[in-house]
């Protein structure tokens, strides 16, 4: 099946994963999975990057698939693998040094200890290699608490007020903040968002992003307005397919 007409130029697909290839935190359906397959197997750039570790990509992608990929970018591209084969990573504890980190982990623990929210459950703060993942309900709760925290939140802007609060007391860090997923925000130094893989795609003339969080705040926003790439808003991995077929003119 010829789903791809010839393209001229050296065309990069940059895909965010969570919201965007998979529901959260679930894995890619098999259809989608095949799609892009089929996008790789036609010489087309097809690389991913996701805020979350290495190990939760494998889990939604599975390793052929992101081992397909030209890039496979974790924790916004700190830890970067391209064909499957580890490049390079960068550490968080490096840049901010143990005392900076164990006072942020302290005052984020201690203000969730008196949030008032609905529910709370376990492992409120994840430490990654290139930042710092912070979840008030806790990263152990079901699927459905996650969503349904992901509509209290959306109400009672409960992560916005936390970033505020954690901005201000630690405005000489150096760090920015931004909203991903349904439960959490990750922390991470300036500049290490998710424009930090573009570094990587250089010899790409055309790249286009897509992701569901290219709102201001959120965790595809830097990355979709960088003037290096043409940002796409998706609602889902359905509209991703969609709007894929559409732009480059594809079958279904």
């Amino acid at each position: 099946m010829d789903i791809l007409p010839k393209m001229e130029k050296k065309l990069m697909l940059l895909f965010d994963i969570d919201g965007t290839l998979t529901r959260s935190r679930l894995k890619i359906t098999e259809d989608l999975a095949q799609f892009l397959r089929d996008l790789m197997a036609k010489g087309i750039g097809v690389s991913f990057v996701g805020g979350s570790d290495r190990a939760k990509s494998l889990e939604q992608l599975g390793e052929e698939l992101l081992n397909m990929a030209d890039y496979a970018f974790s924790e916004n591209g700190l830890v970067t693998y391209h064909k499957g084969k580890f490049l390079e990573s960068s550490s968080i504890r490096e840049f901010l040094g143990e005392e900076r980190l164990k006072k942020f982990v302290n005052f984020c623990l201690l203000y969730i200890a008196y949030l008032e929210i609905p529910i709370k459950r376990g492992t409120f703060i994840e430490y990654r290699t290139g930042l710092i993942n912070v979840s008030p309900i806790g990263r152990n709760c079901s699927q459905k608490e996650r969503e349904d925290f992901d509509e209290y939140d959306k109400v009672h802007k409960v992560r916005e007020k936390f970033i505020n609060v954690v901005k201000q007391q630690f405005a000489d860090y150096g760090l920015r903040f931004a909203i991903g997923g349904q439960i959490s925000f990750d922390a991470f130094p300036e500049g290490w968002d998710k424009t930090y893989c573009l570094k990587y795609l250089k010899d790409y003339e055309e790249i286009h992003f897509f992701g569901d969080k290219t709102h201001e705040g959120g965790n595809d926003h830097d990355i979709f307005i960088d003037k290096r790439v043409i940002g796409h808003t998706v609602k889902n991995p359905e509209d991703t397919k969609k709007q894929l077929i559409e732009l480059f003119k594809l079958d279904k």
